[in-house]
Formats: structure tokens, sequence, C-alpha cells
């Protein structure tokens, strides 16, 4: 079973002015250019470790979770929306806003926890999207895994944010392969939509903690760590280059009113693509008998026999996409964190040699997880250890991080309304009951 900057660290990039570029989008910007982080952070939760466990949840119990999408999805929007508002009101990542709450000491050990999750998750990731192109086109998976290890790290490294970011966004077009497979196969709607609105009740242990797995892939550390980081690298990219709490004149809502509707679609975009991985997995592979699923490729393998070869196709080039977009967010997140304990410059705006401590840990990460592949541990146990250590972590951080939200010291103004705070709390509260059982199932296997 498997669950799943400081004020130093920004760097000022001041495009050249072009009045007749600006003139079109100066009062009425585009859909595209209005969503950013939050619809890459929403679209990288679907990562090929996620894609496993819905994969799971509908083979072993066919449409019987599909219901934990709908309850996810709230605490989901209102959680990101939260690191959302504290990078951009802050102009700080959220490593950088929890020390000003916690000792170093204990945001140093949540961090290096979360740097050791994202790096297990990373290794099965890499070792995933390494199977799916072998069995599409052929080839050895530890080429395949170099290849997408290197080719996600030079990128990172050598490609500027203002130009990265529209490759991540172009990305999430990936997720899409999902809801076309869902279209490729039969599917009983009438079914599948009553037991989503009236699920049957299952009291069995593996039911339960199938239900802990999918709150636990949903809600990952490392997305808070993110969306808060790639808030503060679109405000360096923009006109009003300052963090919101500074700002002279009155106003801000038309940037928070940018991040609800970014952050809102991203999670309901990475929520529907779970539930059309779910209603494709019980609608074949458990209609059939298939009810043991322990990987994406493992699904989509199972997938070929069943609904033909273009079905396959697409979920495994799916896996391939979603990971190529997921990689380079959980290693992004682990470096924003570590720098901005350490006080280094945290931004993918920088050029290599300016921003040698952050690129190092981006590098890093990515790099112990393709030898992990090397180490003949098999992706399950780094997705059980990679669940356990960011259930440790995000806790914590949550609760931190509504603390940090409700501040009118650390907020000003723009503090956190009633209702996103009582979202965020009950979220928090949901999120360690999950963890405890967790844990508590870990401790017993």
């Amino acid at each position: 079973m498997w669950i799943r900057n400081s004020g130093r660290s920004a760097l000022k990039h001041r495009p050249a002015k072009n009045d007749s570029a600006d003139a079109p989008t100066k009062f009425a910007p585009t859909l595209l250019q209005r969503l950013g982080p939050g619809l890459v952070t929403g679209a990288a939760d679907d990562d090929p470790s996620g894609i496993a466990t819905y994969s799971q949840a509908g083979a072993q119990f066919g449409y019987g979770l599909l219901w934990t999408v709908f309850l996810t999805t709230p605490f989901m929007i209102a959680i990101q929306l939260v690191s959302a508002q504290i990078g951009r009101v802050t102009g700080k990542g959220l490593a950088a806003n929890v020390m000003r709450i916690a000792p170093r000491w204990a945001v140093l050990a949540l961090v290096g926890l979360l740097v050791a999750a994202n790096t297990f998750n990373i290794a099965a990731d890499i070792a995933a999207m390494a199977e799916a192109l072998s069995l599409v086109i052929g080839g050895l998976n530890h080429e395949h895994a170099l290849i997408f290890a290197a080719g996600s790290t030079l990128l990172q490294v050598f490609l500027p944010y203002r130009r990265y970011s529209p490759v991540l966004k172009f990305l999430t077009l990936a997720l899409f392969a999902y809801v076309a497979t869902a279209f490729t196969v039969k599917i009983p709607w009438s079914t599948a939509l009553l037991a989503a609105v009236w699920p049957k009740a299952n009291v069995s242990a593996d039911y339960f903690m199938m239900v802990v797995a999918v709150l636990g892939t949903t809600i990952s550390p490392y997305l808070f760590f993110w969306q808060a980081s790639q808030e503060v690298e679109e405000m360096n990219q923009g006109k009003r280059d300052k963090p919101l709490r500074e700002e002279t004149r009155r106003g801000g809502d038309p940037e928070l009113a940018r991040i609800k509707a970014d952050t809102t679609l991203g999670m309901l975009l990475s929520n529907g693509i779970a539930f059309f991985i779910i209603l494709t997995t019980a609608s074949v592979l458990n209609a059939n008998g298939v009810t043991r699923i322990s990987s994406a490729t493992e699904a989509a393998e199972a997938l070929r026999p069943l609904a033909g070869d273009f079905t396959f196709a697409l979920f495994a080039l799916g896996i391939i996409g979603t990971g190529l977009l997921a990689i380079p967010v959980l290693a992004g997140s682990a470096a924003y964190g570590v720098a901005e304990i350490f006080g280094w410059r945290a931004t993918l705006e920088a050029k290599p040699e300016k921003a040698v401590g952050f690129y190092t840990i981006i590098a890093a990460a990515t790099a112990i997880g393709f030898g992990l592949g090397f180490t003949g541990i098999d992706s399950i146990h780094m997705l059980v250890w990679s669940a356990v250590l960011n259930g440790i972590v995000a806790v914590p951080i949550m609760a931190m991080m509504m603390l940090i939200v409700s501040s009118r010291t650390i907020m000003g103004r723009f503090r956190a309304r009633s209702w996103l705070v009582a979202l965020g709390w009950l979220g928090t509260a949901l999120m360690a009951l999950a963890v405890l059982a967790l844990l508590g199932s870990s401790a017993m296997g």
C-alpha cells in the first residue's frame, strides 16, 4: 500500500518596455497569462506516483472511491490558496515565513524531511517514466531514466524562469491524456456517477487506508513550498514587483482575485484528472478482475489487453508527460526550502553561477533520485517512505501556514478571511487524522 525567499532570494527582473506588445494585455490579460503557479501546482500533483495511487483505488474498489475526489477538493483549494497568498503578500517563500514563527532548527528539520521525501518521490517518478517509455518504444530503462533526469535538471538550471514557466504550463496539457483515455473505454456512467454521490458503506481496513492514500497523495507538502515560491517568481517578473503588503496604495484585490482563479482552476483540474483515472481503471481493470496495481506502468500494461493499444499508449504517454512536469516541481520545492533557510539566492531566473546553492539542491535531488533506480529498491517502498515523510512534514507545516496567514503582523491588511481560515484548519485536522492512520498502519505492517 502506498500513499503517496528570504528578501535576498528574489532576483529583480524588469523586462524592456514594449508599448506595442503591452497594449493588448495591459488592461485585459489573457486567460493563459492569468494562469500560472496554481495551474502548474495542481497539474504537478498528478505525478506518476499519484497516478499509481488513483489506479489502485479504481482497480481495487471500482467506483467506490470516486467520492474522495470531491472530499479533498475544497481542502486542497484552501491550503494552496493559503500558500499562494503567503508568497504574494510577503514576497518570500514558505520556509522564510515559517522561520518567523518557529525555531530555525525546527524548520531545518522539516525541510530536511521534505527534501528526503521529494527525493524518494523523484526516484519513483523517474523509474515510472523510464518504464513507460520502454513500453512504448522499447529500449533500456536506465538509459531513459538518465535522459529524463538530465533533461529536467538542465532545463531548470539553464532556462530562465520567464522562459521556463511557459514550458511548465504547456506540460499541463499531458493531463488531458487521462480524459481522452476515459472516452476510449466503455463506462457505465449512471452506475459510476451514482457511486460517486452515494457510495456504498465499506468498513474494511484496506478501504480506509486507500482513503488515506488518496488524501495523502492529493495534499502534499512539496506543493505548498512550490506555489508560494512561484508567486514570488511571478511577482519579480511583473510590473508591480513588490510584495502586496508593501504597496503604498490601497488595493491588491485584482492580484488576490487572480490567485483565487488560478489556484481554484489548477486544483479542479488536478482532482478532475484523478476522477478520470479512477473511473478508467474501475471500468476496465476492476470490472475484469484486476484488483492489484503496484505502479502507474503496471496499470498501463494491464489496460492493453483489456482496452486496446490506443488506450494503453495514451495512459503510458500521460505518465511521461506528467513526470516531466512533476520532477522539476519536486526538486524545485526542495531547493526553495533549503535556500530560504540558509539565505541563499532562490530563483529560477538567476544564472547558475549566481545561485550555486539553489541549483545544487535541484541537481542533487534529481541525481540521487536517478541513482536510487540502481539500488534495487522497488518503487513501492520508495513511495511508502515518501508518504510517511510527507505525512510528518505536512501537518506542522499546514498548522504554521494557518498561523501565518491569520497574522496581521505578517500579512498586514491581507490576512486571510474567516472562511479560508476555517477551511484551512479543517483541512489540517483532516490531514492529521490521515497521518495518524498512515503511521499506525506502517507500524503494524
